[in-house]
């Protein structure tokens, strides 16, 4: 695996693929990087002394004046390090991508990635490409340029059925934001997204002898036994286990396969006659306007006992005295002259009135065509403090998910405030540091706070002051500097020990998809269980003599692979998690399934060095 990028998202790159995969990676970075210290990896106990030993060999590197490159050797299945000023043709041959299996591409400027990728499908056809780029439909069309050129070189058609010269474009935000999300519902970024649902491994307590444990969708894993002081023991966890090792392993924990969903209640969608009127004139007017209904039919009502005139006729000759249209009641009785006289006053009262609802009404269209403002009694709600590049992605998928979210943003210009106009969603314009704007978002009754502006110091000072306002709230903060959020973690773990906090990067969060997809486009994403690691992929059963024509059950093998879902096709596409133990699977389907490193290679026939 070659993986090149100037920023923390291509170190940990590097970590996830030999860390988790086991996978042997050349990373090529500029000749700036290496004096920066690479972020601190804590997904895998191996990842942070793998980096320790890549700053290491970093800070021997010396760069060779050119521009080109400088490589650090490594021992077999390390990681090998070299200096590139660009992702030029030559830098390219030399970190060995005409050799390599798969390239990504995550530098932060869009432009170079396409310009790499286009050199890298020269040099190696066959290459799986993974690049970061942030505008989807150029994405778009990028993958079906790169996979067509591919096919036209390989001389095999380009119908997606061939995994090892696939282009995958990826963006740290979109990937990201899924994690973001479920860390704001559940506490935890182990998840999974996939056809449609967000996933997350939960670990639950042991269940005792003999007692099977709520699986939820599937049971994943057995801890590692713990001894009478809690220390876990030699035995190490057991992945994928049968129904009798789960039911006679009743003394340890499970890890088990949950769907994250929302509880709380629902964001006020603004549909419906009065929800509509609610919105469109203020509280005071509503009542100004109800006091002149009521005192039109009162008229009404009294002058039709006084004249004994039909109702809808007497109602029909008040609007006329309302309006002071020209009927005077000359000649008629003295009950009937004086109700036309109140009915008159009346009118000249209904006059401003109307007035200031034209005006309100105007006043509220340009509004809410623009921003829209926390309704009363909101509660419950997800407080996003940042509408940039990863808060767009973020309220994207909350949405989605029907989670109520309600905004903060300073930057009346900002790129995600487009997005919540055509989501509905409300927003707070100003300072989140200002006194008030918090209050004004309803934090006192919110049910998290997400803050990913991309300030730092920003982002702390609003969580802050949010558990100043609300010591229980959850938090989750989105900071750049692996030291300082580490710092600031266990300050406000310390400090609010009831309260979940999380603080999280963007690149960490990214890292495991990005590693997925140069695995191929097959993997979904990987969990990780104490020291092992369990994948998620989508494959397709014609072709695999161990899943085709099998039962669910008899596909089935223990400590290597599991059939989870299969993919439904039809009026309403999605995944069907409640299959059988007898269902046959057909050559037609694609299951998602969960198995450890050696079980899929064996499954898929791939060659090469696998971890268990």
């Amino acid at each position: 695996m070659v993986v090149c990028g100037d920023d923390g998202l291509a170190h940990r790159l590097a970590a996830e693929l030999r860390g988790v995969y086991g996978e042997q990676v050349t990373l090529v970075v500029p000749a700036s990087e290496r004096s920066v210290r690479p972020p601190v990896v804590v997904r895998a106990r191996s990842a942070s002394a793998l980096l320790d030993r890549v700053v290491t060999r970093a800070a021997g590197l010396t760069g060779n004046g050119n521009g080109g490159t400088a490589p650090v050797g490594e021992p077999p299945g390390g990681i090998r390090l070299m200096e590139a000023a660009e992702p030029s043709e030559t830098a390219l041959a030399e970190a060995g991508v005409d050799r390599a299996d798969a390239l990504a591409l995550v530098y932060d400027d869009d432009e170079t990635n396409i310009r790499a990728a286009l050199t890298a499908r020269r040099l190696n056809p066959r290459l799986r490409l993974v690049l970061r780029l942030y505008n989807r439909r150029l994405g778009q069309h990028i993958e079906e340029l790169l996979d067509q050129a591919a096919a036209l070189a390989s001389g095999e058609p380009a119908d997606g059925t061939g995994f090892d010269a696939s282009t995958t474009v990826l963006s740290d935000a979109d990937t990201a934001a899924p994690a973001l999300a479920a860390t704001a519902l559940t506490g935890t970024s182990k998840v999974l997204q996939t056809g449609g649902l967000l996933l997350r491994a939960v670990e639950r307590p042991p269940a005792g002898a003999g007692v099977s444990p709520d699986p939820g969708l599937a049971t994943l894993a057995l801890l590692s036994p713990t001894d009478s002081t809690g220390a876990a023991g030699d035995q190490g966890p057991t992945l994928l286990p049968d129904a009798a090792a789960v039911r006679d392993g009743g003394g340890r924990a499970t890890v088990a396969l949950e769907q994250v969903s929302y509880a709380g209640p629902a964001l006020p969608d603004g549909r419906g006659v009065m929800p509509w009127f609610a919105s469109l004139f203020s509280r005071r007017l509503r009542w100004s306007l109800a006091g002149m209904v009521g005192c039109v039919v009162a008229l009404a009502v009294a002058l039709s006992l006084v004249t004994g005139i039909h109702p809808l006729r007497a109602f029909y000759l008040t609007l006329l005295d309302l309006f002071a249209i020209d009927d005077p009641a000359i000649g008629q009785s003295v009950g009937r002259q004086i109700l036309q006289l109140l009915s008159g006053f009346a009118g000249l009262l209904l006059l401003p009135v109307l007035l200031a609802a034209v005006l309100e009404a105007l006043g509220t269209f340009r509004t809410a065509s623009s921003l829209r403002k926390p309704p009363r009694g909101l509660g419950g709600h997800v407080v996003l403090l940042g509408l940039g590049k990863i808060g767009t992605r973020v309220l994207t998928r909350l949405r989605e998910l029907n989670i109520p979210v309600v905004c903060v943003e300073s930057d009346p210009e900002a790129r995600g405030l487009a997005t919540a106009r055509r989501l509905r969603v409300p927003v707070v314009l100003g300072d989140v540091t200002q006194e008030g704007v918090l209050e004004a978002a309803k934090i006192h009754r919110a049910h998290a706070l997400l803050a990913v502006t991309s300030a730092d110091t920003t982002n702390l000072e609003a969580v802050l002051y949010a558990r100043a306002v609300r010591p229980d709230l959850r938090v989750v903060l989105r900071l750049y500097d692996d030291d300082f959020a580490t710092a600031v973690y266990r300050t406000l773990r310390a400090a609010h020990p009831r309260a979940s906090t999380r603080s999280r990067s963007v690149s960490h969060l990214a890292a495991p998809a990005f590693a997925g997809a140069m695995m191929g486009r097959q993997i979904l994403g990987a969990f990780p269980v104490e020291r092992r690691v369990l994948l998620f992929a989508a494959v397709d059963v014609g072709g695999h003599p161990q899943l085709e024509g099998k039962t669910v059950g008899q596909a089935f093998r223990a400590g290597s692979w599991r059939v989870l879902a299969r993919e439904e096709s039809g009026d309403s596409p999605g995944l069907a998690w409640d299959l059988p133990d007898t269902y046959v699977l057909q050559a037609s389907d694609r299951v998602v399934l969960a198995a450890t490193r050696r079980g899929l290679a064996e499954l898929l026939g791939r060659r090469g060095r696998v971890g268990a």
